[in-house]
């Protein structure tokens, strides 16, 4: 099949795949279109070379990644005989809220401008309401762990959870769903004391150590956030950096390495 064919299809139906073009070396435009599932559509002219990079696009595409990569003539990694564009076609990243308050409504709107598909959820209608959340792309009234039992087997390490319920009855069953899947961010807000008082509730349920460490809580960075804009880019903040790795975020004045990671 036609690689721009198949990669129609993909865009028209939402399907994640990743476009791989030479455009540098041996020939220079052969594409190779390859899906979440590992098939491909075209060549780059070597059978070796199309599966190094194809294994290689797989990853890019887990991490939402484009980008330039180099190989040898025949899938060598640390060789520059071709340069190839790798794109990632994928669905956009997800954030979902749990906690129908001012924090959750600031929070909607900072992570809008980072292109993120924003759901607000919250079991109380009278708080959950599109009017109280005209940036979210999705309202929904219902409890945590039903919604978390709905679309979290779909979330992925690109996607983040804030829970910002500030209720045990609400976050504890937030929590615990949201440990249960691949989510690469999961926020909770509360002060330090709220947080012991959590965690002896998520051990109480059989929530082991291991998961606990996943928890960015209290959520956001140190930047001296007040208001619940302030907060709303102190958590978005973290996310960037845990995107890039990064334990400690220091002023780039500060910091004489690259400031692209």
């Amino acid at each position: 099949m036609n690689v721009y064919v198949e990669l129609a299809e993909a865009l028209r139906t939402q399907r994640p795949v990743v476009l791989v073009t030479v455009i540098d070396g041996p020939g220079t435009g052969a594409k190779v279109l390859v899906t979440a599932e590992g098939e491909r559509f075209g060549s780059l002219g070597d059978q070796t070379l199309d599966e190094r990079v194809g294994r290689d696009a797989l990853g890019a595409l887990a991490a939402g990644l484009t980008g330039v990569r180099h190989y040898g003539r025949h899938g060598e990694p640390a060789q520059t005989d071709l340069t190839v564009f790798v794109e990632s076609f994928t669905a956009p990243r997800r954030m979902i809220i749990f906690g129908a308050v001012d924090f959750a409504a600031a929070l909607s709107q900072a992570a809008t401008l980072l292109k993120y598909s924003v759901t607000v959820c919250d079991a109380r209608p009278i708080f959950a309401t599109r009017a109280r959340f005209p940036q979210a792309d999705e309202v929904v009234v219902d409890w945590p762990q039903r919604l978390l039992a709905r679309v979290g087997p779909s979330l992925t390490t690109r996607d983040a959870v804030c829970v910002l319920t500030h209720d045990a009855k609400f976050d504890v069953p937030a929590i615990v769903a949201a440990l249960d899947t691949n989510v690469g961010y999961l926020g909770v807000m509360g002060s330090r004391n709220t947080h012991r008082d959590r965690l002896e509730r998520l051990r109480s349920v059989g929530v082991p150590p291991e998961s606990l460490d996943r928890l960015h809580a209290p959520i956001g960075l140190d930047i001296g956030a007040l208001t619940p804009e302030e907060t709303a880019i102190s958590i978005c903040a973290e996310i960037i950096a845990e995107r890039a790795g990064l334990d400690i975020v220091r002023p780039l004045r500060q910091l004489s390495t690259p400031i692209h990671h």
